[in-house]
């Protein structure tokens, strides 16, 4: 655990590697030992089981944190947010446009899109992006420092590391440095191996069949 951490006061309540425990509002916080989760692959629901584990810890009383970094602002969660704070938090730091890598993304997809996007060459990603990931990983450092959450989720983390916006040293340093008593979740395709290796469960979404090919577009309350 690195020294800030150990220094703001957090304790391990148990050695790693002994069975986790039920909720005993142990000296590590209401959760006793968390965990690390992976959501990654193809198919649709990482953002929506975060979500979801997200609605269960708030009615349990536990404060969440929720950072997003590709996901622009108007999704029906930042609404929701609003009724549910201070127990649920969600913060952005992305921007109003996707990315792409050039070579990415086909011609006519790239068309269609307008100025809803933005590619760059393969390391060389805007510098605004870089800059809005790196105060989300800040924030969520300061989270875990003071101890103003519960769980913490960082969303589309793995399609930041994908397009360098973060490097993953940094992220690997805040999944080793996590305080016992916090449930860290990181969503998104492209988890690398590191990421994988250090998650105590790891969940991949696999698209086996999607309205979206028969013509049912975005609809409100459901993908957005």
């Amino acid at each position: 655990m690195p020294a800030r951490l150990l220094a703001a006061g957090f304790v391990c309540c148990l050695p790693k590697g002994e069975p986790m425990k039920k909720n005993e509002g142990t000296p590590c916080g209401p959760l006793g030992r968390g965990a690390v989760h992976i959501y990654t692959g193809e198919g649709k629901g990482k953002t929506t089981a975060a979500l979801g584990l997200a609605m269960r810890a708030v009615g349990r009383g536990l404060r969440v944190l929720m950072i997003q970094f590709m996901k622009r602002w108007g999704y029906g969660e930042h609404l929701a947010a609003r009724r549910l704070q201070p127990e649920l938090t969600i913060v952005q730091v992305g921007k109003p446009y996707f990315v792409a890598r050039e070579g990415e993304i086909d011609p006519e997809t790239l068309a269609s899109m307008g100025e809803d996007i933005r590619v760059f060459p393969p390391g060389s990603p805007p510098r605004e992006l870089i800059d809005g990931a790196g105060e989300g990983l800040a924030q969520a450092e300061r989270a875990m420092e003071q101890g103003t959450a519960d769980v913490i989720i960082l969303d589309e983390i793995n399609v930041a590391l994908h397009f360098e916006l973060v490097p993953l040293e940094r992220v690997m340093e805040l999944v080793k440095g996590r305080p016992d008593g916090v449930e860290l979740v990181l969503t998104g395709r492209y988890a690398p191996e590191d990421l994988l290796e250090a998650a105590d469960l790891v969940t991949e979404m696999r698209e086996v069949k999607h309205y979206w090919t028969q013509g049912l577009e975005a609809r409100k309350g459901i993908e957005e």
